[in-house]
């Protein structure tokens, strides 16, 4: 028998200011929405252009908005709604986690739709380019789970090489499905929407990416969900499947909607309503 490894005490905090500290969850969101946004700058201007780098310096709050707005809200009202209910006060307390990723992406949505519709931007096209960026976040998010010590697996034989004992979970060992959703939703998933949204024919057919995206999201996370242990407040759902798997549904229809539409629409060489030339401040990349 293999011996089996003991999860390692991380320190949740990445380092501490005085009475200040910052976590490691808060510098992976920190961490993927700079990066992300970096990126964005890059993607939106491959033809056809979908937006000017200032409208995506612009954009970077309401992401952050609808990241943390809508991950929040997605918790409570998917996870624990009768508990918030009851804590109302509870709900401002982000610091001590409680983050949905299906409530992140309707908060990212929201502010899609309405950030594009004030620009006069091509939704699809502009969220074509900002998904392909997503993973960055999702697999720097797990990472800082596996950090935390939480979101473990389901149990596993203690002859996986990689089986590891929480010491929150019990004694028995257990597969680190945080490592396996920032593998597939993280970097798998980014590398493939990046190989696809280098194709000239893809951004030419506005919705395709941002379908995949959806697509693949719904296939990796339903997949890691089978290695994960559910929440204890829901364990498993009727059929033995997880909230998770069940918020992954509506995602993978959608997505596959979404590329099925942008296949059967001709390609567009044009999709910015009225390209505007960039001025030199903004050249350098500083943010507005």
């Amino acid at each position: 028998m293999l011996p089996v490894l003991i999860f390692p005490q991380f320190d949740p905090v990445m380092v501490h200011f005085g009475p200040f500290a910052i976590r490691w969850y808060a510098m992976a969101y920190i961490v993927a929405l700079v990066a992300g946004w970096r990126i964005a700058r890059h993607l939106m201007a491959l033809p056809p252009r979908a937006a000017t780098t200032v409208q995506v310096d612009d954009f970077l709050t309401w992401a952050t908005l609808g990241v943390v707005l809508g991950g929040r809200l997605g918790y409570i009202l998917f996870y624990q709604p009768g508990y918030y209910l009851a804590h109302p006060l509870n709900i401002l307390q982000v610091w001590h986690g409680g983050m949905s990723f299906h409530g992140g992406a309707a908060g990212v949505i929201i502010a899609l739709i309405v950030f594009t519709r004030l620009n006069g931007l091509s939704f699809l096209a502009f969220s074509d380019r900002i998904t392909t960026v997503v993973p960055i976040g999702l697999g720097l998010g797990r990472i800082a789970n596996f950090i935390n010590g939480e979101l473990w697996g389901r149990p596993a034989p203690s002859s996986l090489p990689w089986a590891m004992i929480f010491p929150d979970a019990g004694p028995e060992p257990r597969h680190p499905s945080e490592l396996y959703e920032a593998f597939a939703e993280g970097l798998v998933l980014f590398t493939v929407l990046w190989c696809v949204s280098r194709s000239l024919r893809a951004r030419q057919h506005p919705g395709f990416i941002a379908g995949l995206f959806l697509f693949g999201y719904a296939v990796a996370r339903t997949v890691c969900e089978c290695f994960r242990e559910p929440d204890a407040f829901i364990g498993f759902l009727p059929f033995g499947v997880t909230m998770g798997q069940v918020l992954c549904v509506p995602m993978a229809i959608g997505g596959a909607g979404l590329m099925l539409n942008a296949c059967l629409r001709p390609a567009r060489t044009s999709v910015m309503a009225a390209p505007e030339p960039e001025p030199e401040a903004v050249d350098g990349g500083a943010a507005r």
